[in-house]
């Protein structure tokens, strides 16, 4: 069964320095904001989604496609957020998607914010399991996209 290396956490100084696997632009809209005039905390996980299917868009893999040739969809089993800085209208945000396990049936992957391509303001971890589109039940994560998504490591 194909596993993927584990990337050990590394602390939020080196993170700002260091690379994500992959990195999505969004511009913070006014819809975004607050009442207090910052991006409301969810909306944060709005945007790791959104990099997560850009991740796997720029691998070659469609929701869609996985949906319809794999019976598969990705949920999301768990998520931990700190928010470490706010980020506010019309802020540039970089959104970082980097796997750090694989397993036979779950990915886990580091997915932190930045303001301006430099300033780390919000880190997050979010494990997604691969699941039957029919039964909704756990499925392995099929080899031909494992093999892509290794290659990363």
């Amino acid at each position: 069964m194909p596993t993927c290396s584990t990337v050990p956490p590394i602390n939020a100084r080196e993170e700002t320095t260091l690379a994500e696997g992959f990195r999505w632009k969004i511009r913070v809209y006014y819809e975004d904001t607050d009442n207090g005039g910052v991006v409301y905390y969810a909306n944060y996980l709005k945007y790791m989604e959104r990099a997560r299917t850009e991740w796997l868009r720029a691998h070659g893999f469609e929701q869609d496609r996985l949906r319809s040739e794999h019976a598969l969809l990705f949920a999301v089993a768990h998520v931990s957020v700190d928010y470490l800085l706010p980020a506010r209208f019309n802020d540039q945000l970089v959104v970082g998607v980097n796997m750090r396990h694989c397993g036979r049936a779950s990915l886990t992957l580091d997915q932190n914010v930045w303001r301006d391509d430099e300033e780390l303001i919000c880190r997050g971890e979010t494990r997604v399991a691969c699941i039957d589109a029919e039964t909704l039940r756990p499925k392995a994560i099929p080899k031909i996209l494992l093999t892509e998504l290794r290659r990363e490591h």
